[in-house]
C-alpha cells in the first residue's frame, strides 16, 4: 500500500508529465534511486526522451491503482518536429516515484531513418579479408584490438580526429552497401558522424591469422543535436531528431597497423538497448562507464576478449 488516494496518485501522474513537457526534474518528487526504462530499456534518469522532449501535447487519459500506488497515463508528445504517443506507468510510495515506465511510439522514418541496404544478389566482399597474414608478419592480439578499436574512438562524437590508420582502399560495407565509396577515412575527417553520443562495443572474437577482430555493440544518438559544422566548414543536418541506437555486429579487417576493410550488419533498436549476452553487472558498469562519455576504456576490451572469444 502506498497509502495515497487515487486522487492523490493521479494529481502526481500529471505533475510528472508536467515536469516531463518542461524537462524540469525538480518540480516533481521523484526518488534518488528510482528504477527508469523506456522501451524496455533500463536507463539513469533522466535520460532517453527526457533530454529530447519539447512539448507534452495530451490530451492526458490518467488513471491509478490505489492498491499498488500506481498510476498510469496515455498521452501525445512532440520532440521538436518528432510526434510521438507515450504511455507511462509510475509506482509512488510515500509521495515519491520510485519507478518510472515509458514505452515511446514515434514515426521512426522520419528521424530514425532505415539502416543502408544493398543488394543481396550483389553482395562482394573485400578479397583482403579473407587473406591469411604470413605468420611473421602476423600483429598480436593486443594489437590487433588496440587498432580495430581505434574506428570506434574515431567513431564516438566524431570531430575529424582519427585515431585509427586507414588503408587507401578501405571500404565500409555496411548491410551489404558500400557505404563509404571515398575510402573509410573520408567522412570520418569531415567530422560527418558528430550526432554519434557513443559507441559502446565488446570484442568477442579475434582471428590472428586473417588479423580480424569482431565486436557486437550499439551506436547511441540522443537526439538533441540537429545542425552541426563540418571540417571544412560547411553544415549538415543530423538525422536523428529522437533518442535512437544502432545495433551491430561489425569486423575489421588489419594489415600492418592499418583498417584495410570493414564490413557490418546494422538493426535499428530502442535508445540504449543492451544485448542479451551481457550479465546484468556488466550492463550496470556500462550505464556507469558511458552516462556522459564518450571516452575510450581500451584495458578493459583487452582483457576481457578471449573469455568473450570463448564464450562466443
Amino acid at each position: 500500500m502506498s497509502g495515497a488516494t487515487a486522487t492523490e496518485l493521479e494529481r502526481i501522474g500529471r505533475a510528472y508529465l508536467d515536469a516531463y513537457g518542461r524537462r524540469d526534474r525538480d518540480s516533481v518528487r521523484i526518488a534518488p534511486d528510482v528504477e527508469y526504462t523506456e522501451n524496455n530499456v533500463r536507463l539513469r534518469f533522466p535520460d532517453g526522451s527526457w533530454d529530447a522532449v519539447t512539448e507534452e501535447l495530451g490530451p492526458a487519459l490518467i488513471f491509478s491503482d490505489e492498491a499498488t500506488g500506481g498510476v498510469a497515463a496515455f498521452t501525445a508528445v512532440r520532440m521538436g518536429p518528432t510526434p510521438g504517443f507515450l504511455t507511462v506507468r509510475l509506482r509512488v510510495v510515500d509521495g515519491a516515484i520510485i519507478e518510472i515506465e515509458h514505452m515511446l511510439s514515434t514515426k521512426r522514418g522520419v528521424s530514425g531513418p532505415p539502416t543502408p541496404f544493398g543488394d543481396v544478389e550483389q553482395l562482394e566482399h573485400q578479397p583482403v579479408i579473407a587473406a591469411h597474414v604470413p605468420e611473421s608478419a602476423r600483429s598480436t592480439r593486443e594489437e590487433l584490438l588496440r587498432v580495430a578499436d581505434g574506428y570506434f574512438q574515431t567513431l564516438s562524437r566524431n570531430d575529424g580526429t582519427l585515431y585509427a590508420r586507414f588503408a587507401e582502399t578501405c571500404y565500409r560495407i555496411e548491410n551489404g552497401y558500400q557505404a563509404a565509396p571515398k575510402g573509410a577515412a573520408a567522412d570520418f575527417l569531415l567530422g560527418r558522424f558528430r550526432f554519434n553520443e557513443r559507441v559502446r562495443r565488446e570484442w568477442i572474437l579475434v582471428d590472428e591469422r586473417r588479423g580480424i577482430c569482431l565486436a557486437r555493440g550499439f551506436i547511441d544518438h540522443k537526439g538533441i543535436m540537429n545542425r552541426y559544422e563540418l571540417t571544412d566548414g560547411s553544415f549538415r543536418e543530423s538525422p536523428f531528431l529522437e533518442p535512437h541506437t544502432w545495433s551491430f555486429l561489425e569486423m575489421f579487417k588489419i594489415v600492418d597497423g592499418r583498417i584495410a576493410a570493414v564490413e557490418a550488419t546494422f538493426i535499428g533498436s530502442p535508445y540504449f538497448s543492451d544485448s542479451p549476452w551481457t550479465t546484468a553487472n556488466q550492463i550496470r558498469d556500462e550505464h556507469d562507464r558511458w552516462n556522459g562519455s564518450a571516452e575510450l576504456l581500451h584495458d578493459r576490451f583487452v582483457r576481457e576478449s578471449p573469455a568473450a572469444e570463448s564464450r562466443a
